[in-house]
């Protein structure tokens, strides 16, 4: 081992100096005397840890193993019962109002029947006629799937006909329980269709909410399974490369999965009591492989580099542990601060997708500290075996990258030049960003799906369709004279041309408690005339009608207020989300590296690269740029909830690079080394890990901008844009431009910093010492792959 390769390290005893020649020592003489043996400190706990995970290898691993077995089955047998999500705001007080009385709204179809160019239009068209027709009857034999038909043909029909004469709609409502609508609404379609294959010569399509749904879900689960039979094979490739090992290469697969599918399975026990989406198990996913395959690199690199120095395998594990273990505790801890930030937006949906990702993250952890070292303990030398021919000797090689320490090296240089050049740069490819538009598409799904098409042609030729408001009155007496006339005043308000459409149609819910008022909105339900008619509705039609009814309350919900409210909401809460994630990382780091220079470079420079993000993604999605190679057509505007994740992503990730980088560059400072040579070094001997895991999530993320949902292209581009940022311009010319330019201020901490932080640094990853390391209690060699 190295320690007794130099006797002044800590730990190690050396025999006492031989009395000097010519002066024997006199028999009966006490020995001479010694200085007492300096203390050994004892070593931070996560480095403990994982010299006893090492040690216990085979009993770690059966644990871990059995852990994952056991949340897999209790995963099975509990099942993911996510409570019931609200949307905030006044549309979420409607929906639990419903809630409460009972209601059960089903979901609404439309069947559109459309002439041929060249038709007289309804009524005059026999075609027409008997196609409607045929359509009714067809749905009133389905009573399981079909209910509250109406038609042209009945009381109020003119209303179901367009402007034209051309378009003729057939509503109703898909019967059985709401859960099931998605699976009740394909008898619906298939009787449809059947009346389309009797009626050629009209146009006769179905689309509505259930429908959507159904087309939407379907979509979704064939993006994300190719996005799991990509992202697996291109993460293992890409490790293959990297470390020129086929064993190698599966362990940070086997702990990213793994962490996974505890986490997953895990999330049954929550969703007892907190709303857990159906989206919490693909984001789990996302963020599982990406911190299980960093940590894993972070580990394995830090290990066969001090293998390459001539360490032993239990000496190499403890050293990695006292390193880059403590730099993979900052950054989890790190990651989720910036994921429990979801949590402050007051919003259902975001609620369970931060609970599921923060455990993915302290499970990959747990792992990184305890499962790892027990597998490279049992592997040893294995690990580096199933080489790859031409690639296996140079990657299992641990060495410092000459490129980037040329790079580097003229960085610290010239720092200001190389510094300023970069932060133009970035701050240029951000300036789009101060123009960034957020809304949503009127339909989130490709053009190309029928059921898209067939309600945009509803929504041109009935506006306000099939998206009506929905008022929900309680209080008072709902069913007296008062509620009738306030009703009919605001029936009164509805015309073709105003901001409130006909018809407006009210009903008691609740057994008599409440009352619904239908009332269908001017626009498409997500444009900005559909936003004026919302307002104007809440703020002044009801407070004139309903209002005035004593005693009675009201809330607006649907589509369009759903939609308004959740913007609403996202765009109170980021700035809180962001100031409150920042300044948590901002006090975590202060404790890791008892600095307060490097905590506000790290930040600062994280918000440089998540701008330049947002910039590159309203250049592409809300500008329309590289809309044919991407396969999307842009709606002129941002989906409200992505700038915010990606924050929230990215300046979790990103801070595993940082806490990496700036953890060796402490390393070699703590040795004697000067400041710009640490940093020069740090930078030089990371570059192959995070170059390797950026390339992995550059890598994966783009996966997802090749999925159809535009969505997810927006996220796949953001993020795979702002680690590729990060991990070139951020880490090799920003990062030690600003070290070297405050030089050795970087690491100063005041003292009203120091007395406000706690002491001892346990956290303050850096530091490497030599223990005397015991990892086995068998002589070196009994087993194959001990070195």
């Amino acid at each position: 081992m190295r320690e007794l390769l130099d006797p002044a390290r800590p730990g190690v005893r050396t025999p006492p100096p031989a009395p000097p020649q010519g002066e024997p020592q006199q028999a009966g003489a006490s020995p001479p005397s010694r200085p007492p043996a300096a203390r050994r400190p004892r070593a931070p706990r996560v480095e403990r840890i994982a010299c006893w995970s090492a040690r216990h290898r085979i009993s770690v691993i059966a644990g871990w193993l059995v852990l994952a077995a056991a949340a897999l089955l209790a995963g099975q047998l509990l099942g993911t019962q996510s409570q019931r999500q609200y949307d905030p705001g006044q549309a979420g007080q409607a929906e639990q109002t419903l809630h409460q009385l009972g209601v059960v709204r089903p979901p609404a179809e439309s069947v559109l029947v459309q002439a041929r160019a060249g038709s007289p239009g309804y009524p005059h068209d026999p075609a027409m006629r008997a196609a409607v027709a045929d359509v009714v009857r067809t749905l009133h034999q389905l009573p399981g799937a079909a209910g509250a038909i109406r038609s042209p043909l009945g009381p109020g029909g003119q209303a179901l006909v367009s402007a034209s004469g051309r378009s003729a709609l057939v509503t109703f409502q898909v019967a059985g329980p709401h859960s099931r609508a998605d699976t009740a609404v394909g008898a619906d379609l298939a009787a449809v269709a059947r009346v389309q294959a009797r009626h050629p010569g009209v146009r006769v399509t179905e689309a509505g909410d259930a429908s959507t749904d159904r087309a939407a879900s379907a979509l979704m689960g064939q993006d994300f399974r190719k996005a799991e039979l990509t992202s697996v094979p291109v993460t293992l490739v890409l490790l293959i490369a990297v470390f020129g090992a086929l064993i190698a290469a599966g362990i940070p697969v086997l702990l990213a999965g793994s962490s996974v599918m505890v986490a997953v399975s895990l999330l049954a026990v929550p969703s007892r009591w907190l709303p857990i989406g159906s989206s919490t198990s693909e984001v789990v996913l996302i963020i599982g492989m990406a911190v299980g395959v960093d940590y894993s690199l972070f580990y394995l690199r830090r290990e066969r580099e001090e293998r390459a120095a001539g360490a032993s395998f239990p000496a190499a594990l403890a050293t990695a542990a006292a390193t880059s273990g403590r730099a993979i505790v900052v950054s989890g801890l790190t990651v989720m601060i910036s994921l429990a930030g979801l949590l402050l937006t007051g919003i259902d949906l975001f609620t369970g997708i931060a609970v599921g990702t923060i455990l993915v993250v302290g499970v990959a952890v747990v792992g990184s500290l305890t499962f790892l070292p027990a597998v490279l303990s049992l592997l040893g030398s294995w690990a580096d075996r199933g080489r790859i021919p031409f690639l296996g000797r140079h990657r299992t090689e641990a060495r410092p990258s000459r490129l980037w320490a040329a790079l580097v090296r003229q960085v610290v240089r010239r720092p200001l030049i190389w510094g300023g050049a970069a932060t133009v740069a970035l701050l240029a490819l951000a300036a789009p960003a101060l123009g960034m538009r957020t809304g949503s598409p009127a339909i989130d799904l490709p053009s190309r799906l029928p059921v898209v098409q067939t309600l945009g042609q509803i929504q041109r030729d009935f506006p306000g369709r099939p998206a009506p408001a929905q008022v929900v009155v309680t209080g008072g007496d709902v069913s007296g004279p008062g509620m009738r006339a306030a009703v009919a005043a605001l029936q009164t308000q509805a015309s073709a041309h105003g901001v409130i459409h006909r018809p407006v149609t009210a009903q008691l819910a609740g057994g008599g408690r409440g009352l619904l008022i239908s009332v269908p909105l001017a626009g498409n339900g997500t444009d900005a005339t559909s936003r004026r008619a919302l307002l104007a509705l809440r703020d002044r039609i009801l407070p004139g009608t309903v209002g005035r009814v004593p005693g009675a309350s009201y809330a607006v919900t649907g589509n369009t207020a759903s939609g308004y409210d959740f913007g609403a909401a996202l765009r109170s809460r980021t700035p809180l989300v962001f100031a409150l994630v920042a300044g948590l990382a901002l006090v975590l780091l202060m404790v890791a590296f008892r600095s307060l220079a490097i905590p506000l470079i790290s930040i600062g420079l994280n918000l440089l690269s998540v701008g330049a993000a947002y910039g590159l993604v309203t250049l592409i999605f809300q500008d329309g740029r590289l809309q044919g190679l991407l396969g999307f057509t842009s709606f002129g505007a941002i989906i409200p909830w992505v700038p915010l994740f990606m924050f929230v992503f990215l300046f979790g990730l990103s801070m595993d690079y940082h806490v990496f980088i700036l953890s060796r560059i402490r390393e070699l400072r703590a040795r004697g080394k000067p400041h710009r040579e640490a940093v020069v070094g740090g930078i030089a001997s990371c570059s192959g890990v995070v170059t390797s895991a950026a390339v992995i999530m550059v890598a994966v993320f783009s996966i997802f901008a090749t999925l159809s949902i535009i969505e997810l292209k927006m996220i796949g581009v953001g993020l795979a844009s702002a680690v590729l940022i990060d991990a070139t311009i951020v880490r090799g010319v920003l990062v030690p431009a600003a070290l070297a330019l405050l030089g050795e201020h970087s690491w100063y901490l005041p003292r009203w910093c120091s007395r406000l932080l706690p002491a001892g640094g346990q956290l303050a990853a850096g530091q490497a010492r030599a223990p005397e390391v015991r990892l086995a209690s068998e002589p070196t060699g009994s087993r194959p792959g001990r070195g």
